[in-house]
């Protein structure tokens, strides 16, 4: 059973820099897709950036394209998610999620689809002022 637990919210000024971190339990954490996800208050929960299982490729919502960096240290079971330039519209509840489905493992590319994701962390405020 994988659990994660994500770190690293906060209040951060208008161009100003996070880093988000989830910290992942379980030996397998190198075999599956991470992704973080994001939903704003009366929003839907959308897709932020994925990574490989390797960290080999990464994807990213066109709104944060450029702006944000997707990561993964296996040695420590961790993704991170680098937040730079932030944007007020960026204030919403940052969530880890992880792809365990094993069909996945080794996966080519992280899924986009919040459906492919059955593991959630408990999520992490990130509030941006202007």
């Amino acid at each position: 059973q994988v659990q994660l637990v994500e770190s690293g919210g906060g209040l951060v000024q208008a161009g100003g820099s996070l880093r988000l971190s989830c910290a992942a339990s379980g030996r397998t954490f190198s075999n599956y897709p991470m992704a973080w996800f994001r939903q704003a208050p009366g929003k839907e929960r959308e897709f932020v950036a994925g990574i490989t299982w390797s960290g080999g490729s990464t994807s990213y919502a066109d709104s944060v394209k450029g702006r944000f960096t997707i990561s993964r240290d296996n040695a420590k079971n961790t993704v991170f998610l680098q937040m730079n330039t932030l944007k007020p519209e960026d204030t919403a509840v940052y969530y880890c999620a992880a792809d365990t489905d094993f069909r996945r493992y080794y996966s080519g590319s992280a899924s986009t689809q919040r459906y492919d994701y059955h593991t959630w962390g408990q999520g992490t405020q990130v509030t941006v002022s202007s």
